[in-house]
This record gives structure tokens, sequence and C-alpha cells, in this order.
């Protein structure tokens, strides 16, 4: 397993759309462990692999308390086959947007169908923080940030921070 480097906002790689796993092999595998160890030493609970600078269409969460043993998932290909009307609100935070956190709400439970880790078809009903954080990572894949939820004003100061931070550090 190799710990990789986090994208951050401004970086464009965020807002591309990624493509389909098209076969779940080693190299897949691979990477999903490479995500699960980036993930956790962040520390974080949710990874995609867009926020590594691949664009593929896969995630990694871990929604374990923390006092509570390690419970890894792997999402690849996951798509949202239903979502309730009812809404929870909850604080998000990024990897990809440091130390910043804001109230979004989302649908409250939503079944989403996946392939783990093996390739096997998988489809789980989620609720709760584990429905707020498949979402967050769905989205991911598809180009978009927790940030697109707030108002505009609050979304250009993020991103207007984060833009001078890299021009700072060079990353421009």
């Amino acid at each position: 397993m190799t710990k990789r480097s986090i994208v951050t906002i401004p970086d464009p790689v965020l807002r591309e759309v990624c493509a389909p796993v098209d076969t779940v092999d080693d190299d897949i595998r691979a990477l999903s462990d490479d995500m699960l160890e980036t993930m956790y030493d962040a520390p974080g609970i949710g990874l995609a692999a867009s926020q590594i600078g691949i664009l593929k269409r896969m995630f990694v969460l871990d929604v374990a308390k923390e006092d509570a043993p390690k419970e890894p998932m792997v999402f690849i290909n996951p798509k949202i086959v239903w979502s309730s009307e009812d809404l929870s609100v909850y604080q998000e935070g990024c990897l990809s947007i440091p130390e910043y956190f804001e109230d979004v709400e989302r649908p409250a439970e939503v079944m989403v169908q996946f392939l783990d880790r093996e390739g096997a078809e998988k489809e789980i009903r989620a609720n709760g923080l584990l429905a707020t954080c498949v979402q967050h990572e769905l989205d991911h894949l598809d180009g978009k940030l927790f940030i697109d939820y707030l108002s505009k004003l609050k979304r250009d100061r993020v991103i207007k921070k984060f833009t001078k931070q890299a021009k700072l550090a060079g990353k421009d």
C-alpha cells in the first residue's frame, strides 16, 4: 500500500467527471488499498479516486466510530438508484478543502448499487452519516464538491481563499 497525495481546490481535476472502471482487477484492488491508506492517514472518512488525481468511478469509506474496529468499504462504479424525500443536514468537510466545514442538506436515505473490491455486485440502503458520505463521494465522481451546495457568496469566498493559498505555495 502506498499513501498518495490528496488534490485540493482549485485543482481542475476535482471538476472532472470520472470514467467507469472496466474491470475489477489487481490494479484496482491495489488502488483501493492505497486510497484507504491515504484516507486513514489524512485522517478522513471518505476519499474518491479523483481526489488523488485518478479519474476512475470509485471511492472508499469508513464511517466506523473512532473507538470501534475499522470498517473499510470500497465502492466501484456506484450509482444511487433511490433517494428518500426526507432530508437531513450534516456538517460536511472534505480532504480536498482542508479545515473547512459547512452544513449541507441531502436526502436522508439512499439506495446505492456498486461493485465491491472483489468485483461482486452489491446494493445497500444507507442512512445517517453513511448516506451523507456516499452522496458526498459520489458527487466527487461527477466533478461536484460539497461547496456547490452553498450560497454563491460562501462558495466564492472558499475558492478565493484556496486559490490564494495555492498561489502562495507556488502551485499555480
